[in-house]
């Protein structure tokens, strides 16, 4: 699940925050690197079981009202929410049910919110057209995807309650969003309670990447400053934010330690970090930047890549 995007982005977190700190100790730092990317993943279990909760809560309300109509005569209320089959596969699903376990988050503390998270579907027209649409195992997983991209993915009084939660989902949750709709997509209802989720890393690959990114851009963060002050020629280096200097600190080390990744990607990739954690003027200065210092690194024979034409 964690993949090069949200390492991007907790190298930057965790760079600024090594040099902000003034500890300077490398080992620590580095735990600290993966402890916040651990978290990532305790968000996406975390979201999934918001599903279940969801789910579960509408079990309880419909045996209310199931109950009432009984007494009173009233016609009975839809039960298809309430027995959604993807979410009973996912409530099921042992994997889910293990690290949910581990876990010291649960929605069980967080009633009002569900429930009136469940309003929302229940008055929302996505719902009102599952209600009228085919009853089908396929109908049942798109309703959550639908659900989920429409109230759960931008949701304010959502994101204050993550927060309260855990200060590392923060910057988190866009990222984790498209790991969860991923992993709705990818349910299948023959794999039963035994459905994989997606892992908390694709490959040892993406972790050892990870810490040699971290370590070039600490530990040569000198030089890497050098190529910034001397190619900064037709700007003033001494007056670029902090922020900006930490990640264009990144991305050199990632354009030196990674001779696999395009140069045009890792540009690309810190333009858009500096569009979210720097000035809104700073993308357009590192973007020059970085290509000034990729083809100076490329004159000195430093770098062995080449822009494509």
């Amino acid at each position: 699940m964690i993949n090069r995007e949200l390492i991007r982005i907790k190298i930057v977190q965790l760079a600024y925050a090594y040099y902000q700190n003034g500890s300077k100790n490398m080992e620590t730092a580095e735990k600290e690197l993966f402890f916040s990317m651990s978290k990532a993943y305790d968000l996406y279990i975390h979201l999934l079981s918001l599903i279940v909760a969801v789910t579960s809560e509408s079990r309880r309300r419909l045996e209310v009202l199931q109950s009432k109509t009984a007494r009173e005569g009233f016609d009975a209320p839809s039960a298809r929410l309430a027995l959604n089959r993807f979410a009973v596969q996912l409530e099921n699903n042992h994997q889910l049910q293990e690290l949910v376990e581990a876990q010291k988050f649960s929605w069980t503390d967080s009633a009002e919110f569900i429930g009136h998270l469940l309003e929302q579907i229940e008055q929302s027209q996505i719902y009102k057209d599952y209600l009228e649409g085919e009853d089908s195992y396929a109908a049942d997983r798109e309703l959550w995807r639908k659900l989920y991209r429409a109230l759960i993915q931008d949701n304010a009084e959502l994101d204050q309650l993550l927060e309260e939660q855990s200060l590392y989902w923060n910057d988190d949750k866009e990222v984790v969003d498209t790991f969860v709709l991923k992993t709705i997509k990818r349910f299948d209802e023959k794999n039963g309670a035994k459905q994989e989720l997606l892992p908390e890393y694709d490959s040892e690959e993406e972790k050892d990447y990870a810490r040699k990114l971290f370590r070039a851009a600490i530990l040569n963060a000198d030089e890497y400053q050098r190529y910034m002050s001397d190619t900064s020629i037709n700007w003033d280096f001494s007056r670029l934010a902090y922020m900006d200097v930490i990640i264009m600190q990144i991305a050199i080390a990632e354009m030196l330690t990674f001779p696999t990744i395009p140069l045009s990607v890792t540009i690309n990739e810190y333009v858009s970090l500096a569009k979210i954690y720097s000035t809104p003027r700073s993308f357009g200065y590192i973007n020059g930047m970085l290509d000034a210092i990729a083809r100076y690194l490329i004159r000195q024979g430093r770098l062995m890549k080449k822009f494509d034409e």
